[in-house]
């Protein structure tokens, strides 16, 4: 039986977010400059989007530019911002027949225009597509992610829509980038590091998480297989204890 065929549909994570790590390394070992790791990380970008979509997951998300990535090299951000766009262009056709829908995350309005004008029309042309929705984060980051509804609340109670005492976790949830979408199940980073980064710090509150050593150009569609299974055979417990969830399955 294939890792595939092991994995239990009915019990899939809705949501599963990835920490794309390892580019930069990858092409270390190999003698090159960072960006052909990140130019080689595409083909495990598609892979996990296909298996992903194959499987029945809702919602992919990919960290794929956090807000502290700014201060990298200019060279290395300048020739990443164009490796987007040309990718994003070249992939849209690929996603509109795949019926995968392409959102975004993070402070897009700090992108090159040319970049984000090349994501919105990703975005437009794809809007219609069910399937999936795959979420790029890019110039994201949780805290930014978080100051960013908590001024947003403040703007709502300031304007007398919103009574300070009625703000709930599910208020502030509806303020955030992922308004809309179930936080995720899963988180998978690759390379080892075992820390989240600054990504989702609010939506990650109680996602399994997943870390291998592996480098992300070289993930595979079996390597999600294998990241799925793990997260299936654990308990999943809220808070709870085992007990408890027993008694409210019997």
């Amino acid at each position: 039986m294939s890792l595939k065929e092991k994995i239990d549909l009915g019990n899939l994570p809705q949501h599963i977010a990835v920490i794309m790590d390892g580019n930069g390394r990858w092409a270390k070992k190999k003698g090159n400059l960072r960006i052909f790791g990140h130019q080689n990380a595409i083909t495990a970008v598609r892979e996990t989007v296909e298996a992903s979509a194959e499987l029945g997951v809702q919602y992919l998300t990919l960290y794929a530019f956090s807000t502290e990535n700014w201060s990298r090299p200019k060279q290395e951000v300048d020739a990443l911002m164009q490796l987007l766009v040309s990718t994003i262009s070249k992939e849209t056709a690929t996603l509109n027949k795949n019926n995968i829908r392409l959102q975004a995350i993070g402070d897009l309005a700090s992108l090159p225009a040319s970049c984000r004008k090349q994501l919105e029309e990703a975005m437009a042309k794809t809007s219609k597509n069910t399937r999936m929705t795959l979420v790029l984060a890019l110039s994201y980051s949780g805290r930014w992610d978080i100051t960013n509804a908590v001024q947003r609340v403040a703007e709502a109670v300031k304007a007398g829509e919103l009574a300070p005492e009625a703000i709930t976790e599910q208020t502030i949830g509806k303020y955030l980038a992922t308004a809309g979408m179930p936080d995720p199940g899963l988180l998978i980073r690759t390379s080892g590091e075992q820390r989240i980064s600054n990504f989702l710090l609010w939506q990650l509150a109680y996602t399994e998480l997943y870390i291998t050593e592996l480098l992300w150009p070289d993930f595979r569609k079996e390597h999600l297989y294998e990241a799925i299974l793990a997260y299936q055979q654990r308990e999943r417990r809220f808070g709870k204890t085992s007990e408890q969830l027993q008694k409210a399955h019997s």
